[in-house]
């Protein structure tokens, strides 16, 4: 059964890893899929596959750190597939590796503007489009550095933290009105650049992957359909009576 059979999903940061998989999976549960990015030709190969297994997404452009770019793509999301149900708040980026002493205002801002305002501008396109249907799931990307702590990363720590509380207060103002709002919350994930920076690494890349995979209870990392298995399940009507809630998919790590 195609669980999102006749919905439209819009994905942010659709072109790579957790953003990719959870196209595909959407678009395999019968969902037409906007898949939006700012990487033009990973995002458009992602549409392509989706195509290739029979199923339906189209691609737009979005930094979604700009409000007005946000709300134009997510009108014409609406326009083309008439109406969106969907919203999966996946684009980030990690910024700078620094202790906070040492990080400039500008480093700090990039971050909040990408991660917690994407969020928010994504969040207040939606809420118009979700309440003329009716209703719909708002599904945004957290972490497990959402939920507990680590000597690195701040400006990146402090962005999932924010848009974990964001998501239970969205998920009270709107509960009224069938919009539910529930945060995801992965473990360390092997995605195209977290290989990238084992490949990088002076231990390489066997023994970079081998450390993440002692910190997970499980004994391993997770994998990007890990996550959009997940993402797949808060979107659907499975999941009607979850809001305002944290989906931890970390393999154990945050249950220590």
């Amino acid at each position: 059964m195609k669980r999102l059979e006749g919905k439209t999903c819009i994905v942010t940061g659709g072109a790579l890893g957790i953003g990719k998989a959870t196209c595909l999976r959407l678009a395999s549960e019968g969902a037409r899929v906007a898949v939006t990015d700012i990487a033009d030709d990973d995002a458009k190969a992602v549409c392509e596959a989706i195509a290739a297994q029979g199923d339906t997404a189209e691609f737009w452009h979005l930094d979604v750190s700009d409000e007005a770019e946000v709300r134009a793509v997510f009108d014409a999301v609406a326009d083309r597939f008439g109406q969106i149900d969907v919203v999966v708040n996946n684009a980030g980026i990690s910024g700078v590796n620094k202790p906070t002493d040492e990080i400039d205002a500008d480093d700090w801002r990039k971050v909040i503007e990408v991660n917690v305002n994407g969020v928010f501008y994504c969040t207040k396109a939606a809420i118009p489009h979700m309440k003329k249907a009716g209703g719909g799931s708002i599904i945004n990307l957290s972490s497990i550095y959402g939920l507990v702590g680590a000597p690195d990363l701040p400006p990146y720590h402090a962005s999932k933290g924010a848009v974990r509380l964001m998501t239970k207060t969205d998920a009270l103002l709107y509960a009224r009105e069938g919009i539910r709002v529930n945060s995801v919350h992965p473990g360390f994930i092997w995605t195209p650049l977290v290989q990238a920076i084992a490949q990088a690494s002076d231990e390489g890349e066997d023994a970079f992957r081998k450390g993440l995979d002692d910190l997970h209870p499980v004994g391993h990392v997770g994998e990007p359909e890990d996550i959009a298995a997940g993402i797949a399940y808060l979107a659907c009507d499975d999941a009607k009576f979850v809001t305002g809630s944290e989906l931890v998919i970390d393999g154990g790590y945050t249950a220590r």
